[in-house]
């Protein structure tokens, strides 16, 4: 028997959108495979809501937001100004997929969606760091407290299962040193710089019109990206309660092209690596740009790839990559997810 579970959409640019168009692309196959019938009763973004008890058409809002329109216009269920707290205060629903963009400011309004569905007894899975990275404690102690799950692979390093490779198949090793390329953006940068001559400028314009770079990339060239993602891998792998304030940080802006040239000459590879050390019963963390032997699984990869690297003490050394040209994978990690849950 066909389980349908009715889901709340918090946030519908790149990665919510994609997350509808997938559940169009792949219902035959939830249904047929998995006995599993995903029904979006609201969908949020900065425009206001879209709410419908039975169902919204998800065709709809795809083309609603591919018209660069808001949900808000959604015809007869549109509701403006319905702020996405409010739709997930009062809307019946089994599940919140959490698809906003990130505040690391005070994590809002990603963080209040979040409590606000776990406290009603929602299930909830999350592309958004933020509010895992300020409040990771307190959302999964009141997940626990509810009977609810709390799931987020897609906060680090897009559709690579990063988090669900270290929590599920390496729960039993201890994980005593742990290395990321966990930012896309500075990953096509550096690569691009060293493989094609391209300075620091003209790599970041070629990243932003290629679309792998925001209009403002500071937080991705600063490594604050890659240092969010390495505190929720510390949390959820390491069991280590890190804050951003424990992670030393330095980005990619002060590294030349003669940098990148003195590398290769002595047969190293400069990327933005991510790392956790074990230091007794702490870790050490860091992102910094790191110079790497050429046969590194890291100093490897492509220019729009990430990857991550588990040294473990019985189950060997663990590396997993992925290539993500666009934000379809991370979609799928929401999808991934979601299908985890119910299969349980």
């Amino acid at each position: 028997m066909t389980r349908q579970v009715r889901f709340l959409l918090v946030g519908a640019g790149n990665v919510g959108r994609r997350f509808l168009e997938l559940l169009v692309r792949k219902e035959d196959s939830l249904r047929d495979s998995l006995d599993l019938e995903l029904i979006p009763v609201g969908v949020a973004d900065t425009s206001g809501a879209a709410v419908c008890p039975t169902g919204l058409d998800p065709h709809d809002i795809v083309r609603l937001k591919s018209e660069g329109r808001g949900v808000a216009e959604t015809p007869r269920w549109g509701q403006p100004g319905l702020s996405a707290l409010d739709m997930a205060q009062t809307t019946k629903a089994d599940l919140l997929l959490e698809a906003s963009p990130g505040n690391l400011n005070d994590g809002h309004p990603g963080l209040g969606c979040m409590e606000a569905a776990l406290s009603r007894g929602m299930h909830v899975v999350s592309a958004n760091k933020a509010p895992l990275v300020l409040a990771y404690p307190r959302l999964l102690a009141l997940a626990r407290e509810k009977g609810v799950q709390l799931r987020f692979d897609a906060t680090v390093a897009g559709g690579l299962p990063a988090v669900n490779l270290g929590q599920r198949d390496l729960a039993a090793a201890e994980v005593y040193r742990l290395e990321g390329i966990l930012n896309l953006t500075t990953n096509y940068i550096l690569t691009r710089m060293a493989q094609d001559g391209l300075t620091y400028e003209e790599a970041l314009a070629d990243a932003q019109a290629a679309g792998h770079a925001e209009t403002d990339p500071t937080l991705d060239v600063e490594g604050w990206d890659a240092a969010s993602k390495l505190v929720i891998l510390a949390h959820a792998v390491l069991g280590y309660p890190a804050t951003l304030d424990d992670v030393a940080v330095e980005g990619i802006t002060r590294v030349s092209a003669e940098e990148l040239e003195r590398a290769a000459t002595v047969g190293k590879r400069v990327k933005l690596v991510a790392t956790a050390e074990q230091d007794g019963s702490t870790y050490r963390l860091g992102v910094r740009p790191t110079w790497l032997d050429a046969d590194h699984p890291l100093a490897q990869l492509g220019p729009k790839q990430m990857g991550i690297v588990y040294h473990t003490d019985i189950s060997g050394v663990i590396s997993a990559a992925i290539v993500e040209e666009t934000p379809v994978p991370t979609a799928s990690a929401l999808l991934r997810d979601v299908v985890d849950i119910y299969s349980c």
